[in-house]
């Protein structure tokens, strides 16, 4: 059989032509390879250049590859985080004419950790809140999308930093399946699973000497199913107001905002004698503060990066002499914010040395700028302004964090 690449996209069979799959991944030579942390794996997996991109290149059977292809080109189009499918490669054989395991071919998630990669120091309680926040966020939004997972746990997710908290993407839907939607057991078996792939996890870590004294494995194996509960019922619930409290929807509505989730549909019903309205979000969307950065600036970024920059930018424009809220006549507020996208945002950005900023985004870059001059002006109980903010970042802050990684990164 000869080597064939499904691929979407015509560009990528061309780039990915140039890889040694004559060759099984495990000896691929290092000239190809991308010194890149890597999570647990049941299968072979390597990190590779292909043109300008960074690959994720994975070994399994074909039937498996080719279903995992297909179910996260599903959850891309369904806009869940998971890692992008790019290519299946089947057909290979070695020099020798043997046949060699077919390989998935994803592209790597710029600025993710696996785990493992942030316990080389020890990790504060208070992140591991954060992890399982994120973790039960990705988990809230694969259920009501219909996706049962088969096998979630923290092997099986990658990190991203937003904004002093994380972003958890899929990296492994092998054990997935898509419904149109999830029963009740479904949902409690993914979620058990989770609490106890978890809870291995951690004792794991807890048996390396890689856990923090204080972080109980098992108590934070059911932290993830505490979490993933009151979110759902946030989201899924039906309320009852008193008739003509309409404001009370409204409140409703904005808590799932606030939470980074869009109503996109809704069901409100009156009681027969007028006195309760009964309200029930339909369908859920998350991404609201994403959709709304991107759609006034055409920035993307996490959901709580979107929301710090567009508290940044609404500030900024209540400065503007041009700005009034309501006036016809006013610059609109798509104008101004592109305007500080110009002259606020990619200025700032800029001015941090591409050197010093390792995995960081330009979003999280301006977080972390925005962090620092809320720290500077409470020591010097005045605003210090964005500049004198950057330029002590750039010198004091970014050379120990920098120094701090170094010391810290293993090796592959």
């Amino acid at each position: 059989m000869a080597l064939q690449i499904s691929a979407t996209n015509p560009e990528h069979p061309a780039l990915l032509l140039a890889l040694p799959w004559d060759t099984p991944l495990e000896e691929w030579p290092e000239e190809y390879l991308v010194p890149l942390p890597r999570g647990i794996s049941r299968h072979v997996v390597r990190y590779a250049h292909a043109g300008d991109e960074v690959i994720a290149v994975k070994e399994l059977a074909e039937r498996p590859a080719l279903r995992e292809y297909e179910l996260l080109r599903d959850l891309d189009r369904l806009g869940i985080p998971a890692v992008d499918p790019l290519a299946v490669v089947t057909g290979r054989t070695d020099p020798s004419g043997d046949p060699l395991e077919p390989v998935l071919v994803t592209r790597h998630l710029r600025g993710s950790m696996p785990y493992r990669s942030m316990f080389e120091t020890t990790m504060r309680p208070a992140t591991m809140h954060r992890l399982m926040d994120a973790l039960a966020v990705l988990l809230v939004r694969l259920h009501l999308a219909g996706f049962a997972w088969g096998d979630c746990s923290l092997s099986n997710t990658l990190f991203r930093r937003d904004a002093g908290a994380y972003a958890a993407y899929l990296v492994d839907a092998e054990t997935g399946d898509l419904h149109p939607r999830l029963s009740p057991g479904q949902r409690d078996y993914d979620l058990d699973l989770a609490r106890v792939n978890i809870s291995g996890e951690l004792l794991d870590l807890e048996a390396s000497g890689a856990l923090h004294p204080s972080v109980d494995p098992v108590e934070f194996g059911h932290e993830i199913c505490t979490r993933y509960h009151g979110l759902w019922q946030e989201l899924t619930r039906t309320s009852v107001y008193p008739a003509g409290k309409y404001h009370y929807i409204e409140r409703r509505i904005r808590r799932l905002n606030d939470l980074g989730f869009d109503v996109a549909e809704m069901q409100i019903e009156h009681s027969s004698n007028g006195d309760t309205v009964t309200f029930v979000p339909k369908v859920v969307d998350a991404g609201h503060h994403q959709r709304q950065l991107l759609r006034l600036t055409g920035l993307d970024a996490e959901e709580n990066q979107a929301r710090r920059l567009l508290n940044d930018l609404e500030s900024w424009m209540a400065t503007q002499e041009d700005y009034a809220p309501g006036d016809p006549l006013a610059a609109r507020p798509e104008v101004l914010a592109h305007r500080w996208v110009r002259d606020v945002f990619r200025p700032t950005v800029r001015a941090v040395p591409p050197e010093l900023r390792g995995s960081m985004d330009p979003a999280e870059i301006y977080h972390e700028l925005l962090e620092h001059r809320w720290y500077l002006s409470e020591r010097a109980q005045h605003d210090i302004g964005l500049d004198t903010a950057v330029q002590d970042y750039i010198d004091n802050v970014l050379p120990k964090a920098r120094a701090g990684l170094e010391t810290t990164a293993g090796p592959e």
